[in-house]
């Protein structure tokens, strides 16, 4: 379909004394109305078959919350790595373990504050709050309330102009709105978000809105991060997950590239069609990951508690197991606390696990000892490489 842009040009002096064109989005929905082919209708019920299986998969798993703590983090890795972090999941946990020597420290606490955020959004809708523009605030106030960002106005809309791409916006690849454009701009993407002026299918909303919220960039810093979350906050918002276990970080920096080549078509050429189509295969190949993730993980538990069960220390050894699924990565002292055992008996398990292959000492030091659950760290690490 030939839409044309789907906003348009204001031309605006920044603080600098630049004159520049800001780009303003038109209101969602597009005009003229998107137009939805047979296969792209097919794609859209195949990725909400997916999310069904994913939101069922949790009655598999001997313990959700563990599952879910990991697989949070592992999320905060991947989406900090698009913003260009080279963190990865195991100095997250060592972190978390108090543990990082060598450890970019920066970037490891960006990470962190991305979990802080991600919590606090899931925690406020828990509780009826709804997903509003206060809302996005606040998780943008714990996203930069640490670490690099944390002078940029956490938690408030922006108040001069920022760019993309260039050292100014003068020589910019792309100017979002001028600061005083923003709250007009985001009240009527609430409103969207919210079915005004017309009811959206839920993945749809989904897509359109995050691109909606890119194109804004209502912050100074941060907002590709939050823009990648809204996604999942949405969807468990509508009740189409009971459990934030959707994450698209993975697919998008497999595909950056074309990611960042579609949010700019949408703009130029109002070709929402095209990143729908996009959006809709990361969920459907995002959820099938989850779910394969997440049998994984569920039978090496059973095959390495079955290993636990004849190492001849009872229950004691399966509950260290247990904790160390909760913290793949954990000192003695931290496992001995959270157990509910000795120091001495913590260590004599951790023995009997790491004879049997289960976990790996990674520090080589006599004191202060750091173990690995390494495997099912493995597992949780694919795609979590930094970027070279």
């Amino acid at each position: 379909m030939k839409r044309g842009s789907s906003g348009h040009y204001l031309t605006t002096s920044t603080a600098g004394g630049e004159t520049v064109r800001a780009f303003l989005p038109h209101p969602l929905p597009p005009t003229p109305n998107l137009d939805i082919s047979a296969e792209l209708r097919n794609q859209l019920d195949e990725a909400l078959l997916s999310l069904g299986r994913l939101d069922s998969v949790t009655a598999l798993l001997p313990d959700t919350q563990l599952f879910l703590y990991m697989y949070v983090r592992k999320e905060a890795v991947l989406s900090s790595q698009i913003e260009g972090t080279q963190s990865s999941l195991s100095d997250l946990l060592l972190f978390e373990a108090e543990e990082a020597p060598g450890v970019p420290m920066d970037d490891v606490v960006e990470v962190s504050s991305y979990v802080a955020a991600m919590e606090h959004g899931l925690a406020r809708l828990r509780t009826g709050f709804p997903l509003s523009n206060r809302l996005i605030c606040e998780i943008h106030g714990v996203l930069l309330a640490r670490g690099r960002g944390a002078d940029k106005d956490p938690g408030q809309f922006r108040r001069s102009q920022n760019w993309i791409g260039g050292t100014r916006p003068g020589n910019a690849v792309f100017v979002p709105a001028p600061p005083q454009e923003i709250p007009a701009l985001m009240g009527q993407l609430e409103l969207y978000l919210h079915d005004q002026p017309v009811k959206s299918p839920v993945l749809i909303k989904a897509a359109l809105a995050h691109v909606q919220f890119e194109t804004i960039h209502p912050f100074l810093d941060g907002n590709g991060r939050v823009g990648r979350l809204l996604i999942t906050l949405l969807l468990c918002s509508q009740g189409v997950l009971s459990q934030p276990l959707l994450y698209l970080s993975l697919y998008l920096k497999k595909h950056r590239t074309r990611y960042y080549e579609l949010l700019d078509r949408v703009r130029t050429d109002g070709t929402w069609e095209l990143w729908l189509a996009f959006f809709v295969e990361g969920v459907i190949e995002s959820a099938r990951g989850a779910v394969i993730t997440a049998q994984r993980l569920s039978s090496l538990s059973a095959d390495d508690r079955q290993l636990a069960r004849g190492l001849g220390r009872g229950t004691t050894t399966l509950e260290i197991l247990r904790c160390l699924e909760e913290r793949p990565i954990i000192t003695v002292t931290q496992l001995a606390a959270r157990s509910g055992v000795s120091f001495v008996t913590a260590t004599k398990a951790l023995a009997q696990l790491e004879g049997a292959g289960i976990v790996r000492e990674m520090t080589g030091r006599k004191r202060n000892r750091v173990f690995s659950y390494e495997k099912y760290l493995n597992i949780l690490n694919e795609g979590t490489a930094p970027a070279s």
